[in-house]
């Protein structure tokens, strides 16, 4: 971490939440106000002189690790971040794609700054110093110059954005959920630690299979993934708790769940549990199938569970089965518990996309607005309390979301349900949502 100078502040308008200490602000760092500094003092003519500083920077951006985070005079709970990006003659602009820190519709907010006669370019935010996200980064190398029409350039960025990659001086990276491309991670000092992130070493692994579940509710087979704690590969008959969880071909296909599981079990902080988690296939089939729809309610209930049990030592006790899903999953999860108690007794719910009703098209632009009560929130605040256990977390940069949580967990408290609630200072992101998803599963079911 480098220490420096107060920063100079720019704008203070940025999407999220509407605490101005959460909310990011946009800066000049640290490191790149001493850049700036150091060039001015050189004559113009002194192309070696600026060749020499940007290399020195250079070399420490690479020995640091990108973003760049630096102390705040006068800010001891926040941090610079600087997002940098090496160019060449041919970049004529450099876009920052942040998870909920930068606005999908003003992304020209998202772009970084040249250093002239440099090829450095950077953008600066101060941010919370438990701040969690991913992002990635995309140049413009086009020949034509960038559009001074702003709804011709805000299309060119969106354009842009399809290109977007990870950052090339970050090593830390996750994947993406619909194409191949990755995203760059970054944690500030007081995000809350995740020990559990690599697994349990050299310690048991547990088993993940793929298995095709027929399902006459979802007109067809669906390809589910199966976790299996060590230690339960046919032999131990044990019956395990059970978690149902939407979008296994994240989770497992991509992120490695069953590592963290492992890690969790093995360190007592999960008893051995059993995970059952089907592909949401792609971006139509998941739009037709979560959100409050019966058919797939239907499926995790009478088809996926009996399939699962036939085969598996699981509990069937309700108490003891948690189902769980993120954004739309997480509405998938609440409807679940709402209409099968019998069943789940416990529910995960992870920035539930709160504006989902019924009759709603799929989204091409903007969610939906919200007027009055969610959908989802009206009907649990009608309903009596139920032998159901709920988790909801939302992250503090997910606007509109956050709000809609907080009523949520409002309305289920006064009915009487049996509720806790987390918010964490990230976006609508799986950087965020994988340890939120840990700790969640610790409050159902720890030991």
């Amino acid at each position: 971490m480098i220490a420096g100078t107060s920063p100079s502040v720019r704008s203070a308008d940025a999407p999220g939440s509407t605490d101005d200490a959460v909310r990011p602000l946009s800066i000049t760092g640290p490191r790149i106000a001493r850049l700036l500094e150091d060039l001015g003092r050189l004559d113009p003519a002194d192309a070696a002189g600026r060749t020499t500083l940007t290399a020195v920077f250079w070399s420490e951006a690479e020995r640091l690790g990108t973003p760049l985070v630096e102390e705040l005079d006068g800010w001891p709970g926040h941090r610079a971040v600087t997002f940098v990006w090496r160019g060449h003659r041919a970049t004529r602009q450099v876009l920052l794609h942040a998870n909920r820190v930068i606005d999908r519709d003003r992304l020209t907010d998202g772009l970084l700054e040249h250093v002239p006669g440099t090829d450095v370019w950077h953008l600066g935010l101060r941010l919370r110093a438990d701040h969690r996200g991913s992002y990635r980064m995309a140049a413009d190398v086009s020949v034509k110059e960038p559009p001074t029409d702003p709804g011709r350039l805000h299309q060119r960025l969106r354009s842009l954005s399809v290109h977007a990659a990870a950052d090339p001086l970050n090593p830390r990276r996750m994947p993406t959920r619909w194409n191949g491309a990755e995203a760059s991670v970054f944690a500030l000092p007081d995000a809350p630690p995740r020990p559990w992130a690599e697994g349990p070493g050299g310690g048991p692994r547990g088993r993940v299979e793929r298995h095709p579940v027929g399902s006459s509710a979802l007109g067809g087979d669906r390809d589910t993934w199966v976790y299996l704690p060590p230690g339960h590969d046919g032999g131990d008959r044990t019956p395990l708790p059970v978690l149902v969880l939407c979008d296994g071909d994240m989770w497992f296909g991509r992120l490695g769940l069953g590592h963290t599981l492992d890690a969790l079990v093995a360190d007592g902080t999960l008893p051995p549990l059993a995970v059952l988690a089907p592909d949401a296939v792609d971006r139509d089939t998941r739009w037709r199938e979560l959100g409050a729809r019966e058919p797939f309610v239907s499926f995790l209930a009478d088809e996926l569970l009996p399939w699962a049990a036939d085969r598996l030592p699981l509990t069937t006790d309700p108490a003891r089965t948690v189902v769980a899903g993120q954004s739309l999953g997480a509405v998938t999860a609440l409807h679940a518990a709402y209409r099968r108690p019998e069943r789940f007794g416990n529910v995960l719910a992870q920035s539930t996309s709160l504006w989902w009703r019924p009759g709603l098209p799929p989204p091409r632009g903007p969610r939906p607005p919200v007027f009055g009560v969610p959908w989802l929130v009206s009907r649990y605040a009608a309903s009596g309390p139920r032998s159901v256990a709920v988790h909801l977390d939302v992250g503090l940069h997910e606007g509109a979301m956050v709000d809609h949580s907080r009523a949520l967990h409002r309305a289920l408290a006064r009915a009487g349900h049996r509720v806790s609630y987390a918010e964490y200072n990230g976006g609508h992101d799986y950087a965020c949502w994988h340890g939120a998803l840990a700790d969640g599963l610790v409050r159902l079911l720890g030991t």
